[in-house]
């Protein structure tokens, strides 16, 4: 069986990814979380990553880190599981946006960073912040649209895309990011999901905060 390092589940939106991914489609793994600004935390990722961060997925004593490389291991090693779409111009299409979202939407990101626990209406926006949000928004409209006849997700039925996403749908829902149409839709078909219910109330039960003046980015 797999095991998934991750981090606080309030706060680590790179370590919710290959979690959902993994959890929603049924793929069977233990879970070991690490609380961020501990020596357990430094010691134990430092062992098994270069890169010192979470995720990380150890397969036996084979680790891959990076949320997306996780996710495109198991897809390799579970290609019944329907981790990608099976039409391959909806798969490339779903590759692209899970590399967008890995590697844009900077000035979104640190704006409003994931805190499920939190409740943050009518904190001020950026120029740059409104932009992602519209952008982003578009995109699920789009997707939607071109691939999600026949299920609630991006392409359908739940993807990697979906889980690439997921922490987005969560940050709008703590800032009251406004959403309607389609946009409502999808996100409320990604909060209802099982794996993102369970996530969310493990998320609130930790009861352990990060300090106002520490980063908290640990993670990929």
């Amino acid at each position: 069986m797999y095991t998934l390092i991750i981090g606080n589940k309030n706060y680590s939106s790179w370590s919710l990814r290959p979690w959902l991914a993994l959890r929603a489609t049924g793929i069977a793994f233990s879970e070991q979380k690490l609380g961020f600004f501990t020596e357990e935390f430094s010691r134990k990722v430092a062992a098994v990553s270069p890169a010192g961060l979470v995720p990380v997925l150890l397969d036996g004593e084979f680790a891959v880190w990076d949320s997306l490389a996780i996710c495109e291991y198991a897809a390799d090693q579970h290609p019944d599981a329907g981790l990608w779409p099976k039409d391959a111009k909806a798969r490339a299409r779903a590759r692209s946006l899970a590399a967008q979202m890995h590697s844009g939407f900077g000035a979104l990101r640190n704006a409003l960073p994931m805190n499920i626990e939190a409740h943050l209406p009518g904190i001020d926006m950026s120029e740059a912040v409104h932009a992602d949000i519209q952008r982003m928004q578009a995109l699920w409209r789009e997707t939607r649209e071109q691939f999600g006849h026949g299920g609630d997700f991006l392409f359908g039925a739940f993807s990697i895309a979906d889980a690439f996403f997921a922490p987005v749908v969560s940050r709008f829902t703590t800032y009251d990011v406004p959403a309607t149409g389609a946009v409502r839709d999808y996100m409320d078909a990604v909060l209802a999901l099982p794996a993102m219910q369970e996530w969310t109330r493990d998320a609130r039960a930790e009861a352990t905060f990060v300090p106002e003046d520490e980063p908290y980015r640990k993670h990929r």
